[in-house]
């Protein structure tokens, strides 16, 4: 069977969170959770779900550019695709006059990773396995031929990523057993945002306590006095014992950075994320230098660009936790060249997720790292954020603060159609409510 994409739709998804705060932190007060949202028709009636995340505003603008890359995938045979997957990746973000409005950043990358997002998810409901699965299944050379390794070759070799796959099949079925058993150990952000009210913050950190959790993030960065209070406070409810992460959300300047962190080491957080902009390299490696004497990392990497930064990352030594992202880089395809230079660096790899669908995709990834790739959960997590799974058709399972591997086939972010018609903007009914207010 043939399996040949016949249509592409985009729908821009949008949902309200900004009513009640949820996601809120220093730079992105208001935000909306919302996804431009692709689905992929074969001609063997067999489809395909990807997206891309966003904050609201703006999602009409990838949606544009997710419809401008529809022709470079219609007309494709699924086979064609994945049997030379670096090219077809190579034709996505090299087209001479796309290309001009990134390259492999920005809108155009956003909407190159909803597209390639769907596509990992036809390869994996067309082989019946959830996409981890698909993955940590894959030869070693078929994994490494997905990979685009132009760039990145003073750091990492096509035939150093084999080796490393290859030193990692030891031990694999064990490890593979562990996470069906055990899962892959999580932390909580949805305590801690920064609108959130102090009897809010507490409640959340009782609940999320009686529940396991044991690694909580704060957000900070718009008032220090203000900070203080609340990291002292989580700090009180979780105890001397539990892991607290804080994150700025690239509010910062890198003396003002530094000096802030300082002021909050007495709470002993484990790392500062994205402490200034996410560009600045040379900045973050100044942060992690004059924080290392206080035991406190540098984490980021939700909105760094490319592959070729997060190579630089390393490079400079700017980073002691690396935070992948499953929409912000081009999907599997570059995730997998990020994880594979982090393994190289030994920096441990905690990604970003939340949002909508980002947990959804970003536990394959994680999954697949830890069974194929690195082989270690030593200061290893996933973020969760416990908000808008109910809209997913197989919604991420946690338990005991551990994302549990998924069992249905493909990428998990089929959305529920009911909640992609109720919430599509601006004609869905949430949002014919919402503006008519």
């Amino acid at each position: 069977m043939s399996r040949k994409i016949v249509g592409l739709t985009v729908r821009d998804v949008r949902f309200p969170t900004s009513l009640e705060q949820h996601g809120s932190d220093a730079m992105h007060t208001d935000p909306d959770y919302s996804a431009a949202y692709v689905v992929l028709d074969s001609d063997c009636g067999l489809r395909g779900f990807g997206l891309t995340f966003t904050l609201g505003k703006g999602t009409e603008i990838v949606v544009s550019a997710i419809e401008a890359l529809a022709g470079l995938v219609v007309g494709k045979c699924l086979q064609e695709i994945v049997g030379d997957f670096r090219g077809f990746y190579r034709l996505l973000t090299s087209d001479g006059q796309m290309r001009w409005l990134g390259p492999e950043k920005g809108v155009i990358h956003l909407a190159t990773a909803a597209v390639l997002n769907a596509v990992w998810d036809l390869w994996a409901r067309a082989e019946g396995k959830p996409l981890w699965k698909l993955l940590v299944d894959m030869d070693p050379k078929t994994l490494v031929s997905c990979i685009d390794f132009r760039y990145i070759t003073d750091v990492l070799t096509e035939e150093e990523a084999l080796k490393l796959l290859m030193n990692a099949q030891e031990g694999k079925q064990q490890r593979e057993a562990e996470m069906l058993s055990e899962g892959y150990p999580a932390y909580t952000t949805s305590c801690a945002w920064i609108g959130y009210s102090d009897q809010q913050l507490r409640q959340l950190c009782t609940d999320a306590l009686a529940s396991g959790w044991t690694k909580f993030k704060v957000k900070v960065g718009a008032d220090l006095q203000d900070d203080t209070r609340r990291c002292g406070l989580v700090r009180q409810m979780i105890g001397p014992d539990n892991i607290l992460m804080i994150d700025a959300n690239q509010r910062w300047d890198v003396d003002e950075a530094i000096s802030w962190v300082k002021s909050l080491a007495q709470f002993k957080p484990l790392w500062i994320e994205e402490p200034t902009s996410p560009d600045d390299i040379l900045g973050h490696a100044a942060i992690s230098k004059a924080l290392a004497p206080l035991g406190i990392g540098v984490a980021s990497g939700e909105q760094c660009h490319n592959r070729v930064m997060f190579k630089q990352f390393l490079q400079a030594s700017a980073l002691q936790f690396i935070q992948i992202d499953s929409c912000r880089l081009a999907s599997v395809n570059e995730n997998l060249a990020v994880l594979l230079m982090a393994h190289k660096f030994r920096v441990p790899v905690c990604p970003h997720a939340g949002g909508v669908g980002l947990c959804e995709l970003v536990q394959h990834l994680i999954l697949f790292d830890y069974i194929c790739v690195s082989a270690s959960l030593n200061n290893r997590m996933c973020e969760y954020v416990d908000h808008l799974h109910e809209h997913f058709t197989s919604p991420v399972m946690i338990r005991d603060a551990h994302y549990m591997p998924p069992k249905d086939p493909g990428y998990s972010c089929e959305m529920l159609e009911t909640s992609v018609q109720r919430h599509h903007f601006p004609d869905g009914d949430v949002w014919k409510r919402l503006l008519k207010k």
